[in-house]
């Protein structure tokens, strides 16, 4: 019986997959071209890690090894890593190369030592027929290695679109080659006329609601054991179809952990799923996500991460902004495109993670929450929260603590503090006030950026707190209507609007602090500023 596979390619006779037919076709129309005659494209196969890049490019290697026409390679290069000096870099990929052909009675005594001597390697002296080569983990390689090896191709590519002769009689022939696990769309980085087409490039997009659907649904053939509909929605919602993840919840679900025994004598619900969520956000590792993580926190792409919790305004994505680039291909961000391309985070399990791993690093201790025999029955009892005194409690807190608790906060280059770093703040207290009092809270995100809203559960009701940073009056009322409909998709009568601002001028609280009933939603929104004090 087969099962999820959640790290590295996956084996179709032990792992459910979904097939990707039309992509695999696409990677083998632009390897051999779509007249071989004339000599198949240079390519790079890009997309964020863990996205299926490798397990692709293995199909369309068997695949094209149908044909006898061409030589077929894929090489692994992550084993080079380490290696700096880019003369033994390009030996290495040499000798391997001719290994591999040795066993078809091709280049015997065949050696390459540098650079200047790789492009030997692909002349019809040495090879007796087109090769198509495919390159894995191409960005395991130094920059200088990365450079050489792109001026080679680029010089054969040039050869061969001069030459006249059909694919086979060229002088060179490398038929075509696919770089995967490139940097960037374009492959490579500081490159002059690369040669790779960008139209061509292979990108290796998610897998959609459908392909998600579809792993379930095997699962279910085969074991007999149904998956509630609700629960493939919400690993597609929270992954967003990123494979890795999509897959490790199926392992989590139908394998389980020392923590959860799946019982498989009835359907998966989604209750199983929320009691794996919880854990899969706070107690259990998993290496795509440390990877992300890692990525995140590193400057100088930790201040930029920041920047995208904001609630102002939401920021484009750049391709070519070498920062936001890495943070794409590493899997923390996404575009979105709207009436313009956004940036966002690649999906909410991922944006929950990050959130919760800065709030704790930098908060971990919020000092004294309560005073011994302090009466909080203001704002907590047996039956329910008043959200505005906690809140209240919160801002006093802040005023109180605010010089030693962001001593070390992390800070934009006009020195002020970033705006996460008190929705980061704001739910540590929160956490800390309502600790052992049979309570829950969590964040939520749902536009994968410039929304943030901090959810309460206690006494058997859900408290919806949506954070906002205030601008100016016409932004603040369009923010109570956004709240207001925002209550409605939860099916709450009440929610919070939490504005944060640096100080409240005398006689604002009170003018800005009234309810709002909306009409249309007839959810009831009210307003709480909270002054940083900045």
């Amino acid at each position: 019986m087969r099962r999820f596979s959640s790290y590295g390619p996956v084996d179709t006779s032990l792992h459910y997959f979904v097939p990707r037919e039309k992509l695999i076709e696409k990677a083998c129309v632009q390897l051999m071209g779509e007249n071989p005659e004339q000599g198949g494209h240079y390519i790079t196969v890009w997309a964020p890690r863990q996205c299926g890049k490798s397990w692709i490019m293995n199909k369309t290697m068997w695949k094209l090894a149908e044909n006898e026409r061409f030589h077929v390679l894929k090489l692994e290069l992550e084993y080079l890593k380490t290696t700096k000096d880019p003369d033994e870099i390009v030996s290495s990929i040499a000798e391997r190369i001719i290994d591999r052909l040795k066993h078809k009675n091709i280049c015997p005594g065949t050696c390459i030592k540098n650079i200047k001597e790789f492009d030997k390697l692909f002349t019809s002296q040495v090879l007796d027929k087109p090769l198509i080569l495919i390159l894995d983990e191409f960005d395991a390689l130094t920059e200088e290695a990365i450079t050489g090896l792109a001026g080679a191709f680029r010089n054969i590519y040039n050869n061969r679109r001069s030459d006249p002769n059909p694919s086979h009689k060229k002088e060179y022939l490398l038929h075509g080659i696919a770089l995967i696990g490139v940097r960037s769309v374009l492959g490579i980085e500081n490159v002059k006329g690369s040669p790779f087409n960008v139209q061509r490039s292979l990108h290796i997009p998610k897998l959609t609601y459908e392909e998600t659907c579809s792993m379930f649904y095997q699962y279910e053939q085969e074991t007999g054991q149904k998956v509630e509909q609700e629960v493939i929605d919400l690993v597609f919602y929270e992954t967003q179809g990123q494979p890795g993840l999509v897959s490790w919840f199926g392992e989590l679900l139908t394998e389980g952990y020392d923590q959860y025994v799946p019982d498989h004598s009835r359907s998966i619900t989604a209750e199983d799923f929320k009691y794996v969520y919880e854990d899969a956000l706070n107690v259990l590792p998993n290496n795509t996500v440390l990877n992300i993580i890692s990525k995140a926190r590193q400057e100088p792409y930790k201040g930029l991460v920041l920047e995208f919790f904001r609630t102002k305004e939401k920021q484009l994505f750049r391709f070519d902004e070498k920062h936001i680039n890495f943070l794409y291909m590493n899997g923390v961000i996404d575009p979105e495109k709207q009436d313009k391309t956004y940036i966002r985070f690649s999906c909410p399990f991922v944006q929950k993670r990050l959130f919760n791993y800065f709030s704790y690093e930098l908060f971990r201790y919020m000092g004294k929450i309560l005073e011994p025999f302090e009466d909080t029955s203001d704002t907590i009892t047996e039956t329910g929260l008043n959200i505005t005194n906690l809140l209240r409690r919160y801002e006093r807190h802040l005023k109180k603590n605010r010089e030693w608790m962001f001593q070390d906060a992390p800070r934009r280059k006009d020195l002020r503090i970033y705006e996460a770093v008190f929705h980061f703040n704001l739910y540590e207290f929160i956490n800390s006030f309502l600790a052992n009092k049979k309570a829950k809270v969590w964040p939520e995100f749902p536009t994968g950026n410039g929304k943030i809203d901090l959810m309460i559960q206690y006494a058997g009701k859900l408290y919806g707190l949506e954070l906002k940073s205030y601008t100016d009056d016409s932004d603040f009322r369009i923010s109570l209507q956004q709240a207001a409909r925002y209550g409605k998709t939860l099916k709450l009568d009440l929610i919070w609007l939490v504005e944060f601002v640096e100080y409240i001028p005398e006689g604002y609280r009170e003018k800005y602090e009234q309810e709002y009933n909306d009409k249309d939603s007839g959810v009831v929104v009210k307003p709480v500023f909270v002054a940083t004090g900045e």
